[in-house]
């Protein structure tokens, strides 16, 4: 059975910092593209960062670039986005998500991601 679950999500002020964790379990997770993606609410879905299998092609949005790192362990399958220099608009639930198709550039849209976690809710606000 697949497995994705998310933490480390909470409420930080302004400028601060949380790293979120997922942990994959159910398939071959070097084998799968792994990404964040989030929702604000009352909007859609918006991808955020996106790594391959092997860990060394790493995309992210323009809103949280230079802001944010995407990383994974394959040995321990787990996924990590270090989230610093917060905003407000950063403010939504947070999904780790999992595509298992063989390519070489990111993809932004949701279908294209098999397994998807429950998420976890990360709330900037002063």
């Amino acid at each position: 059975e697949v497995q994705l679950v998310e933490s480390g999500g909470g409420s930080v002020q302004p400028g601060g910092s949380l790293r979120l964790s997922c942990v994959a379990s159910g398939f071959t997770f070097s084998n799968y593209h792994m990404a964040w993606f989030r929702q604000a609410p009352g909007k859609g879905l918006e991808w955020v960062s996106e790594v391959n299998g092997v860990g060394d092609k790493k995309w992210y949005a323009d809103s949280v670039k230079g802001r944010f790192t995407i990383s994974q362990d394959n040995t321990k399958t787990t996924l990590d986005l270090q989230m610093n220099s917060l905003k407000p608009e950063d403010t939504g639930m947070y999904y780790c998500v999992a595509d298992g198709r063989p390519r070489c550039i990111a993809s932004r849209y949701p279908a294209d991601y098999t397994y998807w976690g429950p998420g976890t809710q990360v709330t900037v606000s002063s």
